[in-house]
């Protein structure tokens, strides 16, 4: 297998610098209707990175998803160096297509420091070489499903996915609890920078969080006049992460109402080190 979708993304996430604080990014279709919010989250992260002291590593991001995004148009991230500490760096992006904000974030920076440490213990999963490559999806169901659907499924895809229980079928509408476990990695070894497995990171955060919102309502992905889509987006680096290397993501949804889903994520090293957590607010609606 090629290593061109892997490729792909980075480039994605360089971005092209315009000004000092200026930045331009272009898209990729994977299926979604729009612009994948990751990709914004992903890309206004790499804005951020480029305005900051390598010494200083992004630890938070917060943001809102103002409007969806086009496809077919590039998007410009404008950065505003809001401060620069004797510890801490805050940077504000406001991401811009068509001449209006579709999305601004809030992201903070960090000199490297010691300080107390502990950590939430890893659940206990299947191991990734112990899980299938492949979701227990029927194949006919699968070939049935529009190409855009298809593609999330695809193995040409930069992520790999293997779900942490592997009886679990995606598109079944069965209600079940709201919490599932997916480990992922890239497809292919990356010479990278720390800055860059971050962007990554955050590009594949936005992944299944609000889906885990809908598993115990009988809706899946394919369920006819369903209409999702994010609100915010919060996501916190605990550690350095490594992208090309299986991160466990262990997603729980402690509350959905008001056509509202709210979801949670814990991402672990496969030798247990908590690496991220993130959580996100979606709008989850059946249309008439």
């Amino acid at each position: 297998m090629s290593s061109d979708s892997v490729n792909q993304l980075i480039g994605l996430l360089a971005l092209e610098r315009i000004e000092d604080n200026h930045f331009r990014g272009q898209s990729h279709d994977i299926g979604t209707r729009h612009v994948f919010g990751g990709q914004v989250l992903g890309q206004a992260l790499s804005a951020a990175q480029q305005t900051v002291a390598a010494e200083r590593a992004a630890h938070s991001l917060h943001a809102y998803f103002l409007r969806a995004g086009d496809i077919e148009a590039p998007i410009l991230y404008n950065v505003e160096r809001t401060r620069d500490g004797g510890s801490f760096s805050s940077r504000r992006v406001v991401a811009i297509q068509h001449g209006q904000p579709i999305l601004h974030a809030s992201v903070s920076f960090q000199i490297e420091e010691a300080g107390f440490q502990h950590q939430q213990a890893m659940p206990e999963v299947l191991r990734p070489a112990q899980l299938p490559e492949r979701p227990n999806i029927d194949p006919e169901v699968l070939a049935k499903l529009p190409a855009r659907y298809r593609r999330w499924f695809s193995s040409d895809a930069p992520f790999e996915f293997r779900l942490a229980d592997p009886s679990f079928n995606p598109l079944s509408p069965e209600p079940r609890p709201p919490r599932q476990q997916i480990w992922l990695r890239l497809r292919h070894r990356i010479d990278a920078t720390p800055e860059l497995h971050r962007s990554l990171l955050a590009y594949a955060s936005d992944f299944n969080l609000l889906m885990t919102s809908t598993l115990p309502h009988g809706v899946h992905l394919h369920t006819p006049k369903l209409q999702m889509a994010s609100l915010d987006h919060a996501l916190w680096f605990h550690r350095q992460p490594q992208l090309d290397a299986w991160l466990l993501c262990d997603f729980a949804s402690p509350y959905s109402g008001g056509a509202r889903g709210f979801a949670r994520c814990q991402m672990y090293t496969e030798d247990g080190l908590l690496v991220a957590s993130s959580a996100q607010e979606g709008l989850i609606r059946l249309r008439d």
